[in-house]
């Protein structure tokens, strides 16, 4: 049994070794932009060297609340970083490219990863189809080296990647709730239609209408207020973070989905006419999404253990390579069909699919809401697997597909006249 000086020393050393990471990847960040490795896989590397598997400094094994919790909170810093960045008007073919893959993308991803579950593994409906909700959302934190890099960039491939990351960790929550339900009620007959109106309808329907007023209103009490206090960036700061909690908050109150009413606010919370302010709110969130980052996928590398890993590998590779290889490609061409775009964005489209914070996340809310025991085991080992190859293997491409991508596609297109026109408008 440890001593409270003993577990002193490991806080402190904790500490020490977080530190170290932090100023190597911040020094080192020109080396390693350059390198084929993205931070979200160091930083997973270096929770693993933490676990007892490695120096053991990491100890913790935290209960599904706690990690649901910090998931969460990541989730919504990113959420409001995306819609940030959006820089479209909210006109159907502006968002061609994000309507192709939340609408038909995401629902070929639950229904062909359930596919799988039920028919190899043998999973029941209601787990089958609540893996293919958990594993449905890309991640908008992982994602860093796909996304937009702010409200002026206008390559199709990066808002889509980020608008998708932004939308589909909110609207794979339906069917989440459709898996837990399953699970809970049994027969889908018996609660179909109230899952119908509460779950899809009214949850998206408050989710978009409270993310927007609240955005709008904290605005104009922002706007209201400037001629009676002295500009301070640090309070503007402030009011980004306030937005979101209270964007949250709010929405979950009245049962919307409070992921969705964050990604609105941060649409509606920019401001045309200050550009600057804008951009400053964005570096701001982006900073705090950084350090969240390394937390959580730190916390993700200390917390897997090799005998439950291997005791669910078979199941998870199954799970995981399908979702990687084949249906995340075929099903983003499938989708992408008729979408005015290079072929190679088409394959990008499909191959970008990372998964990591928002898969965590609905698996933790998962084991607060009726998922336990053996089923409970496998989905979270599956879960796990899955974040863990897609972390390696998109943090090995990332870098030189990009850096291809930008040389080969996106200098060399001509920019397309109507996008050329959503320059700064209707936002």
């Amino acid at each position: 049994m440890r001593t409270g000086d003993e577990l002193v020393n490991v806080y402190i050393l904790d500490l020490l070794v977080i530190g170290v990471l932090l100023l190597i990847v911040t020094l080192g960040s020109g080396w390693i932009a350059r390198l084929p490795l993205s931070y979200a896989l160091i930083y997973l590397i270096v929770g693993i060297v933490l676990s007892p598997y490695g120096f053991n400094l990491i100890q913790v094994r935290p209960e599904a609340e706690f990690l649901e919790r910090v998931a969460e909170l990541v989730v919504l810093i990113s959420l409001f970083s995306c819609g940030l960045k959006m820089n479209r008007p909210m006109r159907f073919f502006a968002w061609r490219s994000t309507t192709r893959l939340i609408g038909l993308l995401m629902p070929i991803t639950i229904f062909s990863v359930a596919a799988i579950a039920h028919f190899i593994l043998k999973l029941d409906w209601g787990l089958s189809i609540l893996l293919g909700a958990i594993l449905a959302p890309t991640d908008p934190v992982l994602a860093s080296e796909v996304q937009l890099y702010d409200s002026r960039d206008r390559d199709e491939l990066r808002f889509g990647i980020t608008s998708e990351g932004g939308l589909n960790d909110a609207l794979a929550f339906p069917f989440v709730y459709f898996g837990i339900h399953w699970i809970e009620k049994g027969n889908w007959q018996n609660w179909f239609r109230e899952w119908v109106l509460v779950d899809v309808i009214w949850a998206i329907a408050a989710g978009l209408a409270v993310g927007f007023v609240i955005a709008k209103g904290i605005k104009l009490v922002d706007k209201r207020l400037e001629p009676f206090r002295t500009p301070d960036d640090l309070m503007e700061d402030f009011v980004a973070l306030s937005t979101i909690f209270i964007a949250y908050a709010v929405t979950e109150v009245v049962n919307g989905y409070g992921f969705l009413a964050v990604f609105v606010a941060g649409m509606a919370m920019r401001r045309r006419r200050n550009s600057e302010y804008t951009r400053n709110q964005l570096h701001f969130i982006e900073r705090l999404e950084k350090l969240a980052e390394i937390g959580t996928i730190l916390l993700l590398g200390s917390m897997l253990r090799f005998q439950p890993m291997f005791a669910f590998a078979g199941d998870a590779f199954v799970i995981a390579l399908s979702l990687i290889f084949v249906i995340r490609p075929i099903g983003a061409w499938i989708s992408t069909i008729g979408l005015n775009v290079n072929p190679a964005t088409r394959w990008l489209y499909g191959w970008f699919g990372i998964r990591g914070v928002g898969s965590i996340y609905y698996l933790a809310y998962a084991f607060g809401n009726g998922l336990k025991g053996e089923d409970g085991e496998q989905i979270a080992w599956i879960t796990f697997w899955t974040i863990v190859i897609s972390v390696l293997l998109h943090g090995v491409t990332s870098t030189p597909l990009m850096q291809w991508y930008e040389r080969n596609i996106e200098h060399n297109r001509e920019i397309e006249p109507k996008a050329a026109q959503h320059e700064e408008q209707g936002t």
